[in-house]
């Protein structure tokens, strides 16, 4: 079977998406972003082709596509639908492997029964978990740590995104017993080249690719 990874977050804003279209660019992925919420600006879809140098058949379309930049279920509810976690099959496999990237954090709510764990835990795919570096990423990190554990879902390991912030980094590491992938610096200018030349001095194809 052609390899699948899910890219998660714990929180919003930390740098996920373009540590997906990095991913992307790496790996020589497709990229998937089941649920789009916010369409007035750059979707998600569109940074990754945009930054992971992707044509246009790499990128599986949405299952929901959301006007406003909220939560799912938050959004779905202004634009008066309801996300059915049953519509949020996988894709089906080619010869690429493929990225899929969530919203936010774990349990980001999809409707007002299913979070995003839930789908993770229904498709049984290895997850690598994006942390930031600044203040409060140990708390978070280790939170989302334990989430994905209790529900016995495969963490590939840790990408932190940020400055340099080694002490937060070992502790998360160390008592989280999780792996270090490595970590992606904020980078000016952020561009296609600039990205794929950090991803290649931080991580291993073979510590992430399932």
């Amino acid at each position: 079977m052609t390899s699948r990874i899910v890219v998660t977050g714990t929180d919003t804003g930390i740098g996920k998406t373009i540590f997906s279209a990095g991913l992307a660019g790496f790996l020589g992925a497709n990229y998937w972003k089941p649920v789009q919420s916010g369409l007035e600006e750059e979707t998600d879809a569109q940074m990754v082709a945009r930054l992971g140098g992707l044509a246009p058949d790499r990128i599986v379309p949405e299952r929901y596509r959301l006007r406003t930049p909220a939560s799912p279920h938050q959004s779905a509810e202004i634009d008066g639908v309801r996300i059915d976690p049953a519509a949020l099959d996988l894709p089906a496999t080619c010869d690429r492997p493929l990225v899929i990237e969530g919203a936010g954090g774990l349990m980001v709510p999809l409707n007002g029964d299913t979070l995003y764990i839930d789908i993770f835990e229904r498709w049984r795919l290895p997850v690598v978990l994006c942390a930031r570096t600044a203040l409060g990423t140990i708390n978070h990190s280790l939170l989302s740590i334990e989430a994905l554990r209790k529900r016995r879902i495969d963490l590939r390991g840790i990408a932190f995104i940020g400055d340099t912030n080694p002490e937060s980094e070992r502790a998360i590491c160390e008592i989280g017993q999780v792996r270090r992938l490595g970590r992606l610096p904020w980078l000016a200018p952020l561009a296609a080249d600039t990205l794929q030349a950090a991803f290649k001095a931080s991580f291993r194809r073979d510590d992430i690719n399932p």
